[in-house]
């Protein structure tokens, strides 16, 4: 069962070792938890729905008070925090779970002629803000695709699959898996988010280095509008003028409800292994991901943390004995305080892996990296997907955990880094309400481009006496931080999307042409402002 008031299933639990628990208590204090709400007592808040009764797609909807409390929010702090607390406030007032392209026509053809507000639910994984209702004098109804979960046609030829928008990525793989091909979109939320949800919010997966961002990926499909039926044709490329294909990526449910997802295929690797290596300090190992990449070594994936963040993992790693066996072997090589973990991911052919293998590990060489071999990245794969329970085991001890996540060129990758964490580290201590309130952030380095890479920052603080405190920490660390990224030639998202967290800087970065251009898009397709509204767009 699906958590009402978290991430993923109920009945799995990431412990944090002892260790773990003594590095973060010493770093920013013990944290006293706060008292959670139950999911009855949430229930008993919801009011009454404000839909009208249509005989057409009552059998669609549900309007239930734990469907719309189970919908009411994602996976943000805020969001966290509002679950717990129970302080929800804005509930939809249904959900429609379509089946069929029919179903979701129906269903926009439902909201025009009531004057209702359409939200799309996507997998509920939304870390800024896409899918939560606001206060509003219009009903409002979310829409859940989880049904339109299947594989509709696999073109072997041409190897493009075409799914349900609602198909989330376990079942994505496991159905191309059957027929021997992959899709290779593995997101930190691979287990929850769905293959049209990649789409909308323009998805980077951790091997994209291999198989590509959602934006090469996606090949066509089907969008059901306010205006009608948009099919998107499977063309390899075209010159012939603006690509419509391109609009609807990143466009978060404003202009249309994605039904059909056309996605390039590949047959299933021979092989595939993930590989570490220390580099005594940052500026070695940031150079040799620069190099790995812009000589076009074939990874499949490449990830570099920061001397705080290697510390970070290698404390909550548990294994007390291994691990300082590993310290003094890396001392002995050269890489002791002040090191920094590369993990790199090899996949493919036997010949194409270890050819990619020869050559990386010639270049990590060059900057003095100790290879360690695989067991850290076999580890580093098994728990892949896991990593988002650690908030549950953190807020179980007082802790709150979020991120903050961009891109930039490679020229400013330090200056933005330092800019990030310098904010993140001081934001709280220089507040008159929490002061000398410590926060420990650190940084990784996870998609990689030739001219520079995004920048994928934690931080984790004590909770306060409240709930009110704990947020109000929450949005000092994250809007002032925001608005230094924005400033600093960093785009506001890499891959979590605008939603209406990051509205307020989106102007920032696209200019004030920029933003009438979306705006009219989205204006063209729904003039009304049925669709997901305040997302996206202030």
């Amino acid at each position: 069962m699906r958590r009402w008031n978290g991430w993923g299933d109920e009945q799995f639990n990431l412990e944090l070792p002892a260790q773990g628990q003594a590095f973060l208590s010493d770093l920013v204090g013990s944290g006293k938890p706060l008292k959670d709400v139950s999911l009855p007592s949430v229930c008993d808040k919801v009011t009454a729905t404000r839909l009208p009764v249509d005989t057409i797609v009552d059998n669609l909807i549900d309007t239930s008070p734990e469907a719309r409390v189970r919908h009411a929010r994602g996976q943000s702090l805020p969001d966290w925090l509002a679950m717990r607390s129970g302080d929800i406030g804005v509930f939809p007032d249904g959900v429609a779970c379509p089946e069929s392209n029919l179903d979701v026509q129906k269903l926009l053809s439902y909201a025009q002629t009531n004057n209702l507000e359409l939200i799309p639910y996507g997998g509920g994984t939304s870390v800024a803000g896409h899918i939560n209702p606001l206060v509003s004098d219009k009903p409002v109804l979310t829409i859940d695709m989880g049904r339109m979960n299947r594989l509709i046609d696999l073109d072997r030829e041409s190897q493009i699959a075409t799914f349900g928008a609602g198909t989330p990525g376990p079942l994505v793989e496991s159905q191309l898996r059957a027929h021997g091909y992959t899709l290779g979109h593995f997101p930190q939320s691979f287990e929850l988010s769905t293959i049209g949800g990649w789409v909308a919010s323009r998805s980077s997966g951790q091997q994209s280095l291999r198989y590509g961002r959602i934006e090469q990926l996606f090949a066509g499909g089907r969008v059901e509008t306010l205006k009608g039926t948009l099919d998107l044709p499977t063309i390899p490329a075209s010159s012939a003028g603006p690509d419509i294909r391109e609009m609807f990526l990143g466009s978060e449910g404003r202009i249309g409800l994605i039904t059909e997802v056309k996605v390039r295929i590949t047959r299933l690797p021979e092989q595939e292994s993930f590989h570490v290596v220390f580099f005594p300090d940052w500026d070695s190992a940031r150079n040799a991901c620069r190099k790995l990449v812009q000589n076009r070594t074939q990874l499949s994936m490449l990830r570099l943390s920061n001397a705080t963040e290697t510390e970070t993992q290698l404390a909550l790693a548990g294994h007390p004995h291994l691990i300082g066996m590993l310290e003094k072997f890396l001392s002995l090589r050269g890489s002791a305080e002040g090191k920094c973990m590369m993990t790199f991911g090899l996949t493919g052919s036997k010949h194409q892996c270890t050819g990619a293998k020869q050559e990386a590990r010639r270049i990590c060489s060059e900057y003095k990296g100790v290879y360690t071999g695989t067991h850290m990245g076999k580890k580093w794969a098994e728990k892949r997907f896991t990593m988002p329970y650690l908030r549950e085991a953190l807020w179980e001890l007082g802790y709150a955990v979020d991120t903050l996540e961009t891109a930039t060129d490679w020229d400013n990758v330090d200056n933005l880094l330092g800019i990030m964490e310098g904010s993140l580290r001081q934001g709280l201590q220089s507040r008159e309400e929490s002061p000398g309130e410590r926060t420990h952030v650190f940084t990784h380095l996870s998609h990689f481009y030739g001219q520079g890479c995004s920048i994928y920052t934690t931080y984790v603080f004590r909770v306060a006496d409240s709930y009110e405190e704990t947020l109000a920490r929450w949005k000092h660390l994250k809007n002032t931080t925001s608005e230094l990224i924005v400033r600093n030639r960093g785009t506001i998202s890499h891959q979590h999307g605008v939603g209406k967290d990051h509205a307020p800087f989106l102007p920032v970065e696209k200019g004030e042409l920029g933003m009438l251009a979306i705006r009219s898009l989205c204006q063209s397709f729904d003039p009304e402002g049925i669709l997901n509204p305040k997302t996206l767009l202030e």
